[in-house]
């Protein structure tokens, strides 16, 4: 019931966004826009000398941009929301490829040039609850909560400067960024560590740096290349440890319906993983532009 729940929000965000741009009117300084993908991949493999395993997966994405523009004021508005299942024929559990809900926003006055005076709010969590898996004293593969909705949940805003060609092309710079991890208390009760917030308590305080960009442009006739990159470092704790998440979006259209997507999300983040988190989705897409 809970995944045919998430279904249902995801396309109502279709919905919204084809009202929204019905009523508009032509002068409004508000547009709007947005892209709802499903992707999907499926493998199969009976009496294959050469080994294999049959698996079923999809991946259904919202990218969804408002924008305001009038006078020296502009405020732009990104909403994603992602969430992905792959099942392998003989697994006992489905597994997710893919689950988070950002929001990124960012009001500006114009200054000098392209340069703004900014101020942005950017929030992430997840959907459902996330799972990691081992396996038992007999071999079954058995699973652990790990994550869920609002765990962790990362709230981020604060003052800076933005340099903004258009809104396919630019860049901020927040040298005094107020950053808040919340989590629940279940997870923290038997962890020294959780996503950086000490055991027994549900939150953590960071005053930073962040630098966040955006690109998008047409590689060739139906390529377009989408990159977003986040940046932070943490004045009150380990400051060289730069926080990294960067996400690579790359669409191949093959007619207004379909399209073939390759997707990458790269993150460092000490807190949650002493290493590098690499995710990478290749498939064929269908599309509802609105």
């Amino acid at each position: 019931m809970r995944k045919i729940t998430l279904l249902i929000i995801l396309l109502s965000f279709a919905g919204w966004g084809q009202i929204t741009d019905a009523d508009s009117l032509i002068n409004s300084p508000w547009k709007t826009s947005g892209k709802f993908n499903f992707i999907f991949n499926q493998s199969s493999f009976t009496n294959w000398t050469a080994g294999g395993e049959s698996n079923l997966s999809g991946t259904a994405l919202v990218n969804y941009d408002i924008n305001y523009s009038k006078g020296l004021w502009h405020w732009d508005t990104k909403l994603l929301a992602a969430y992905g299942l792959i099942k392998i024929k003989d697994d006992t559990f489905e597994k997710k490829t893919d689950d988070r809900i950002e929001i990124y926003s960012i009001v500006g006055k114009k200054g000098e040039g392209n340069w703004y005076i900014s101020s942005f709010f950017n929030f992430k969590t997840q959907l459902t609850i996330g799972y990691k898996y081992s396996k038992n004293s007999e071999g079954e593969t058995i699973r652990t909560e790990f994550t869920d909705f609002l765990s962790p949940a990362i709230l981020s805003s604060g003052p800076g400067f933005q340099w903004k060609k258009n809104a396919n092309f630019n860049f901020n710079l927040a040298p005094a960024t107020s950053r808040v991890t919340l989590v629940n208390k279940r997870f923290t009760a038997t962890r020294e560590n959780y996503f950086g917030v000490k055991q027994g308590e549900t939150s953590r305080y960071e005053l930073g740096f962040t630098g966040s960009g955006y690109l998008k442009f047409e590689a060739a006739e139906n390529i377009t290349v989408e990159q977003i990159l986040h940046l932070f470092s943490n004045y009150l704790d380990n400051f060289q440890n730069v926080d990294v998440d960067y996400s690579l979006n790359i669409g191949l259209k093959i007619n207004k319906y379909l399209d073939t997507s390759i997707m990458g999300q790269l993150i460092y983040d000490d807190n949650a993983f002493a290493g590098l988190q690499i995710r990478e989705i290749f498939g064929l897409g269908v599309n509802f532009l609105f």
